[in-house]
């Protein structure tokens, strides 16, 4: 009978504290919202505004070009062809840019072909010149092979030279010059086999180490 008297007491606390719960639960989640909305009134928006301005201004400034190329046929027909890895646009001067891992291929109409290949330069493609820096060779099928620290040379015109020394290998044998220069000899009227004549010229100071045993084009 004991036990029996005790079932509405606990019913009676049961159901006060369902009651209390239904109203304490809703409370407390206020609670926790309003304190999220406080926090959150600490926080200036317009702060963020400067880091979001500064990274939209290097990535513009950062903004690459992969793989551009250049090509073109002189007056003579010669096919010119610069590529690059990679070039940015310099933002004060629209018409140039720098370049990684840049080279050219010159297309002779007698069938001759010369390159360059270098780790950068720069692009002037208003000045109509390209600077190769940085480990530059420049190569020909007729033989020659010349290293050299830069190299200047046209875009649209078989024109090219280096501001210093040069050390090369060619059917002569092993040489050092203080300068090259390579031209088209056109204007002139000079010819080789009925072509017009492009010309390699070396000076300041050209060292030759002849090689008889060499194979003579």
């Amino acid at each position: 009978m004991r036990a029996g008297s005790q079932m509405p007491w606990q019913d009676n606390f049961y159901s006060r504290m369902v009651a209390w719960l239904k109203v304490l639960l809703p409370l407390a989640a206020l609670a926790l919202l309003s304190t999220l909305f406080l926090f959150s009134r600490n926080i200036d928006p317009t702060t963020t505004i400067p880091f979001t301005t500064i990274d939209l201004t290097e990535r513009a400034r950062d903004e690459r070009i992969t793989a551009p190329e250049f090509a073109g046929v002189t007056e003579q027909g010669h096919r010119i062809e610069f590529h690059a890895a990679s070039a940015k646009p310099d933002l004060e001067s629209p018409s140039r840019a720098s370049a990684e891992v840049l080279d050219a291929r010159i297309d002779l109409t007698s069938g001759a072909v010369i390159t360059f290949q270098s780790k950068g330069g720069v692009i002037d493609d208003e000045a109509d010149r390209a600077t190769l820096t940085g480990d530059v060779v420049v190569q020909s099928s007729t033989g020659y092979e010349v290293h050299t620290d830069a190299l200047i040379s046209g875009m649209r015109a078989i024109f090219a030279e280096t501001p210093g020394p040069i050390t090369g290998t060619g059917p002569p044998g092993d040489f050092t010059a203080g300068r090259m220069l390579m031209t088209d000899m056109a204007e002139t009227g000079a010819e080789s086999d009925g072509e017009p004549a492009i010309h390699l010229l070396f000076t300041d100071g050209v060292k030759l180490l002849y090689d008889p045993a060499k194979p003579k084009e």
